[in-house]
């Protein structure tokens, strides 16, 4: 708790009715077992009935948990005393009520609000690109990558941020964005789709295979899985520095970072080929 985005105060308990089953389900994993959390969150929830009943529809998998949570919270009445238990469980997900209004969002998180994009393009070359954007919020990365690229796909898992993204491209006539709705361990794309594939403060709840996923749809490039650090802490450029042939996955590329020496492989995508027939050559 304690993020700082928003003040919870200025929110509806009725936030809860944006949210998705993943989120719930988080919040539910991360929450269920404190006790404080527990009281105010059955306090508030047996206030507010139809917000009970939606979150037990929309994640049935722990409708028998949030039974036992309003079954074991008293019935208050005390105006003040469910304010004070609502907003208590809305600080306990900050993140995700902020994710009820992005344009909230864009003013007062600060790493959406003071980010630099050209930073971004430092990273690699997006002209003509066809790019992917896992995890695309508000479209930080989305509406930056688009002032350069082919196209950019953005995927976002919840629906609030999609409909923002679609409502900006529309008023701004943007005509190389196409939204989905995906999480980073399910990406509707087929293999080697993507000539870059970014994602901004997303990867971690489930690295290994967040990571895969995103390698599988993209082509033999790196994967930054914060803007300009190239999945490592240095900053430094990634260098094609060898080959190698997979059973399975066929071939791959070596890359080593410039400056910190760290090596990463991915598979090698067709237009790869002159690149490989090079490297080969130069080893004989």
């Amino acid at each position: 708790m304690g993020l700082g985005w928003i003040n919870p105060e200025d929110y509806s308990f009725n936030s809860f009715l944006l949210m998705e089953r993943f989120q719930i389900r988080l919040m539910m994993e991360s929450g269920g077992w404190r006790n404080k959390w527990k009281y105010s969150m059955g306090v508030a929830l047996n206030a507010n009935p139809a917000v009970k009943w939606y979150l037990e529809r929309k994640c049935p998998e722990y409708a028998t948990a949030l039974n036992e949570i309003t079954a074991n919270a008293p019935t208050v009445t005390d105006a003040a005393e469910i304010r004070k238990a609502e907003v208590y469980a809305l600080a306990s997900v900050e993140d995700w009520v902020t994710h009820t209004t992005p344009e909230v969002m864009e003013t007062n998180c600060q790493y959406i609000r003071d980010w630099d994009k050209e930073r971004l393009f430092e990273m690699a070359d997006f002209k003509n690109k066809v790019i992917l954007d896992v995890g695309a919020g508000s479209g930080r990365l989305t509406f930056a990558a688009a002032a350069l690229a082919k196209e950019v796909y953005a995927s976002e898992p919840v629906e609030t941020m999609r409909e923002f993204i679609r409502n900006k491209v529309k008023s701004n006539n943007i005509t190389n964005i196409r939204v989905a709705e995906a999480l980073a361990t399910s990406i509707p794309y087929p293999d080697n789709t993507f000539d870059i594939v970014m994602s901004g403060h997303v990867v971690g709840d489930d690295w290994d295979a967040e990571i895969a996923e995103l390698t599988r749809v993209c082509k033999s490039v790196h994967i930054d899985d914060y803007p300009g650090d190239r999945a490592n802490g240095c900053l430094g450029s990634m260098k094609p520095v060898g080959i190698r042939s997979h059973s399975k996955k066929g071939w791959q590329i070596v890359h080593r970072c410039q400056k910190c020496g760290v090596e990463k492989v991915n598979r090698a995508a067709p237009d790869d080929m002159d690149a490989i027939i090079n490297m080969m050559k130069s080893e004989e």
